[in-house]
Formats: C-alpha cells, structure tokens, sequence
C-alpha cells in the first residue's frame, strides 16, 4: 500500500513541477516581451528625471497600465515590491523533489544497473547527488575564472565537461538513471 501512496504523491508533485515550470516561463517570456518594447521616455520628462529608461502603455481587461523599468535601483523603492521568484522557486524545489521521489527512493530499481553488482542504491544516489553539487562549484568556479569572460569558450568548455560528465555516469549508474531503455531486472527478454 505504501508504494501507492508513493506514486500517488509523485504524480502530484509532477503536476506541481509542470505548473510552476509554466508559470515560470511564462512570466519570464512576458518580461522578455517587455523589454523588447519598451521606449524611452522624452528627454526632459518627469519619467527621465526619475531614472526611467524605458516605458511601455498597455491595456489589459479594460485596464490601463504604464509599465516603467529604470536604469538602475531606484532612490525609494515602494514598500509593497512584487518579486517573481516564487515560479522559479517552486519549479527548482519540485523538480528536486521529483529526483529524491522517483530516483533516490527507488534507486534499487532506477540507478543501480543488475549487470553491475558493485554499486549500491547508497553509492549510486551518492554519486548522483556528488555530480551534482560537483557541477555546480565547477561552473561556478569557471565562470569566476578568467575563462568566464569569453561566452563562446566558456560554452565549448562546459559543453565538453558535460558530456565528459554523461559519459562517465552511463558506465557507473544503470540503463533508467542514464535515459537508455534498459529491461527491468527479472523482466522477459
């Protein structure tokens, strides 16, 4: 009975993940369309003097809005400031989610690969979770590093350490854990 409880509670973080990953994207393709229309103010306007650098009329629902972005932060910021951080953040925290329930927890079954009997559901979630927080400080150490002001470099550097990075994990962890469709242990062949 536990297990359906398990899938239960899998497919509704799923759903959760696919709707903040919508949201997600949709507020950040509407900022994009914002900044891709915005027009500066005329010189010598209230809106110039304040530090907007561009601003944008739009009607929405019989609604008039004036969206305005400045150059930089304002001197007063209001003390009701609408942050969309919350899209991104529930999308990250599900997804992870996601992983402790479909991988971690079943890691028996969808990291450990039955042809390798070495590695345990213990050492494969520590080598998942190990590569992950390895990518990370990786990255960032690159992009901190001289290497990280050139875009072109730094994209064929960690494009190589990626597939550096898939291709020693498709000979450690098993066939689900690397996306190849591999039979279930015991399944008919």
């Amino acid at each position: 009975m536990e297990a359906h409880y398990l899938e239960f509670l899998s497919m509704l973080v799923r759903w959760l993940h696919i709707i903040a990953g919508v949201a997600w994207i949709g507020s950040s393709f509407y900022f994009i369309w914002l900044d891709n229309n915005l027009e500066p103010p005329p010189a010598g306007s209230d809106s110039a003097r304040k530090g907007v650098a561009g601003e944008l009329w739009a009607v929405h629902g019989g609604g008039f809005y004036n969206s305005q972005k400045y150059a930089v932060e304002p001197a007063v910021l209001p003390e009701k400031l609408h942050w969309f951080k919350w899209e991104a953040y529930i999308t990250w925290l599900s997804g992870t989610a996601l992983l402790v329930l479909v991988y971690w927890l079943k890691a028996q079954v969808m990291m450990v690969d039955p042809n390798v009997p070495t590695l345990t559901p213990g050492q494969a979630v520590a080598i998942g979770a190990a590569s992950m927080i390895g990518s990370w400080i990786i990255y960032d150490l690159l992009c901190r590093s001289p290497l990280g002001k050139s875009d072109g470099l730094l994209g064929v550097v960690v494009s190589g350490l990626i597939t550096l990075l898939a291709w020693g994990l498709a000979r450690t962890l098993g066939g689900r854990a690397r996306g190849a469709k591999t039979p279930c242990p015991g399944a008919r062949q």
